[in-house]
């Protein structure tokens, strides 16, 4: 690949960087992905869907190994092309627990992203839109300086753009209203706190929440009020819609019964308001292990969720329908592993393409599968982000440094523990824990 065509140099600096340190990619996942192409027809029927005022909900279902993280990546970055702003939560016993959704929406705005923002999307689209407001404002003053009328017609604009959504959380137009205020008085203690509030930040202080007239904090309820004004102000900016990916909910298998339970009916619910025209041009993914689906603790625990959310998998794989509210990925093989290898090792930004593509043949790409999947417990489905990660960092970065490297003669691989998740460790299980060599 040469440095003139194809992605950017600084594309695939970052994408290569990611790899290094174990992390599935923020983008460029293109440049590398295998398999994603049975989803691509599916997934932009249903972005199309939400474009035009619909929802959707979706599941994605594998062991570890499979890709959860990466598909889900890989779902955020084709929504991105679309237009559409994309929040990426991690559910967590702890940080994030499901059955908390005033919590799943704050990690969703601190998360929020758009195609222009890849941090601070939040407050970048709430001064978006309040900017398009006040120039049809303006238009209408007779003195455009006048800070104070301004600021009323503005004020009255948003409460009549959000009605619908005023109807069931009126706090949410409320605080705008407040926040465009202080923003116009040059308030910024004010505005600062608003903004904070709107995001569903605690610990916003008495004083500010007394000034702009609202009380407590956003609560359970309230969240899926707030959820409806985001997306009301998104598409207001000209943006189709949100996906919001509510990554490993899993967990929830592993807390009290009773919160296990909220958190069911939490899915139940967001399920049934998503088809009940609630939240138009929304695209709520979950990940999940098949255990959870499937299993006693999991999604079966509670039967109106099961029902939703079933799909027969007991026909051949190859028949398996990517427009159901499941979709199932499965475990690399070698193969894929190996086509993989050859894209990132053709993705590196080196000088010496000849020299890379030389030294770092199928022959070692297989060398180093077969091996990283032998000391993994023979799982080869276990080894992808070990292997791309030792790809990366000890094959690809010592070829571009060391003109004399040879990864067929030199290469000496050594896979610390520490480095392995906790899956990662259980796959090996019977090897010696604190250190596992490799020679290929």
């Amino acid at each position: 690949m040469s440095e003139t065509s194809g992605p950017s140099v600084l594309l695939r600096k970052d994408v290569i960087e990611a790899l290094r340190r174990g992390t599935v990619p923020r983008r460029g996942l293109d440049l590398f992905a295998v398999g994603t192409d049975r989803f691509s027809g599916s997934l932009k029927e249903e972005l199309e869907r939400c474009a035009t005022g619909g929802a959707v909900f979706k599941a994605l279902r594998g062991d570890f190994g499979c890709g959860k993280s990466f598909t889900a990546r890989w779902y955020q970055q084709q929504a991105l092309a679309h237009g559409f702003a994309v929040a990426e939560v991690q559910i967590s016993e702890n940080d994030t627990p499901l059955h908390r959704l005033e919590t799943v929406y704050r990690r969703a705005t601190e998360a929020l992203r758009t195609a222009e923002w890849d941090t601070g999307a939040f407050r970048a689209i709430i001064s978006q839109w309040l900017m398009g407001l006040e120039e049809e404002v303006s238009r209408t003053l007779r003195h455009p300086d006048d800070l104070k009328a301004l600021a009323e017609g503005v004020g009255n604009l948003l409460e009549a753009r959000l009605k619908d959504v005023s109807a069931v959380q009126p706090q949410y137009a409320a605080v705008l209203r407040a926040y465009h205020a202080a923003e116009v008085a040059e308030d910024h203690a004010l505005a600062e706190g608003l903004i904070a509030w709107l995001m569903g930040q605690p610990n916003v202080s008495a004083d500010i929440k007394k000034r702009a007239g609202i009380k407590g904090e956003i609560d359970h309820t309230g969240a899926l009020g707030f959820l409806r004004g985001l997306l009301a102000v998104l598409q207001q900016c000209g943006r189709p819609g949100l996906l919001l990916v509510l990554d490993e909910v899993e967990t929830i298998q592993r807390v009290r019964s009773d919160s296990r339970d909220k958190s069911l009916e939490a899915i139940r619910k967001l399920i049934d308001d998503l088809y009940g025209g609630r939240f138009a041009g929304l695209y709520i993914l979950i990940t999940g292990t098949p255990a959870f689906f499937d299993g006693p603790n999991g999604v079966k625990r509670l039967p109106p969720l099961a029902q939703r959310l079933h799909v027969d998998f007991s026909g051949d794989a190859k028949w398996d329908n990517p427009r159901d509210v499941q979709v199932r990925l499965f475990p690399f093989d070698q193969e894929r592993l190996i086509e993989v290898g050859r894209r990132v090792r053709d993705l590196y930004p080196t000088e010496h393409p000849e020299r890379m593509k030389a030294r770092v043949t199928d022959a070692v790409l297989t060398g180093l599968a077969n091996e990283v999947a032998g000391k993994l417990g023979g799982k080869v489905g276990v080894a992808p982000r070990i292997f791309l990660r030792k790809l990366v960092a000890t094959i690809l970065d010592r070829v571009d440094l060391f003109p004399d490297f040879d990864p067929a003669k030199d290469l000496d691989i050594r896979i610390d523990a520490k480095e392995l998740t906790l899956e990662e460790q259980a796959a090996a299980v019977g090897k010696k824990p604190d250190d596992i060599e490799i020679n290929l």
